[in-house]
């Protein structure tokens, strides 16, 4: 009679074979598993073309964002629209929170009152993340202008019979709501420049052809630096640590110019509560990391982590306040 247990030799075949092919399947799915991961991306829009002020800080926080993510970060310039192109590419991507707007402040709190009509609402289509970074304007002036202060180039413009020009970057910017609050407080005889973009403002403010220009600390820094342009006033309630011998135009006399000239994070209105919560976490700690804000701080710039509900809090502040000065001046966008 033959045994029904099963043969030795047969029983350690089926083992092994199974232990080869687990090993097998196991090896097949690591790099699957790290091939997915690889793939993942978040992607930042930003309303600027490359290689300007907004960009280059986008792309500092993108580098430290992916390490903190671990996976790629990559930036899309979406510009033109007045911030509408850039805004309409977020609303229409998935709102999962892979998806983010890196705006400047001009494009959700100016924008909805200089434009009568605007492609978004940035309080019903946007769900504020996070403020990325605070941006200080800084008054300057052709180098040869004999006005030290800001306090002079004003006292300069009243005796003057003509009004004293002063460039921007474009109607409704922060540098010309600046002005229009320089001349509110002081009641300077100015006049307003716009120029296309800040590039041009400050070629002829070298040039001669205009007299000032107020312009983010991280676009000028540079520039100041090398005796290009001279730093008169900074419209901030403290000096910046960059320039800690340029007065701030309270100093000077000029008090309530507030021109904070703010970029943050925002993700579609449509993404969970959840996944605005856990992106926040990321980026405040990408924030927080001593590399990025060194970097920050040495272009000029000061990182300024924050919650969704901070972050909402300024965009609701500085909308009322920008609408009533652009009312008042009866601004109207191009």
């Amino acid at each position: 009679m033959k045994s029904t247990l099963p043969n030795r030799r047969l029983v350690v075949a089926i083992l092994l074979g199974s232990l080869t092919a687990g090993v097998t399947l196991g090896l097949a799915l690591t790099p699957i598993s790290a091939q997915a991961q690889s793939n993942k991306v978040t992607r930042l829009i930003v309303a600027f073309p490359p290689g300007g002020p907004v960009d280059l800080l986008a792309r500092m926080f993108a580098e430290q964002l992916s390490k903190e993510l671990d996976h790629r970060v990559i930036i899309e310039n979406k510009a033109g629209g007045n911030g509408a192109i850039a805004a309409d590419t977020l609303i229409q991507a998935p709102a999962d929170g892979t998806t983010l707007w890196f705006s400047s402040v001009g494009a959700v709190a100016i924008n909805p009152s200089l434009y009568e009509k605007l492609s978004y609402d940035p309080q019903k289509d946007l769900a504020p993340v996070s403020i990325v970074a605070n941006n200080v304007e800084v008054l300057v002036v052709n180098p040869k202008n004999p006005a030290n202060t800001a306090a002079e180039l004003v006292a300069n413009s009243k005796a003057q019979s003509t009004p004293t020009p002063m460039a921007s970057s474009g109607i409704g910017s922060i540098p010309h709501l600046a002005v229009e609050q320089l001349i509110e407080v002081s009641k300077a005889n100015m006049l307003h420049v716009p120029y296309k973009g800040a590039a041009p403002a400050i070629t002829d403010i070298m040039g001669g052809q205009v007299a000032g220009f107020f312009g983010d600390v991280a676009g000028l820094i540079g520039s100041i630096r090398s005796g290009k342009l001279k730093a008169i006033g900074i419209a901030d309630a403290k000096r910046h640590p960059l320039l800690p011998d340029v007065a701030t135009l309270a100093e000077q006399g000029y008090p309530g110019i507030d021109t904070n000239n703010w970029y943050a994070l925002f993700a579609s209105a449509k993404t969970p509560p959840d996944t605005i919560l856990a992106v926040n976490k990321v980026v405040r700690k990408a924030l927080e990391s001593p590399p990025l804000r060194e970097k920050l701080a040495v272009n000029g710039s000061e990182a300024a982590p924050s919650t969704p509900g901070e972050l909402a809090a300024l965009l609701k502040a500085d909308t009322a306040k920008w609408a009533k000065l652009i009312r008042e001046k009866k601004i109207k966008g191009e």
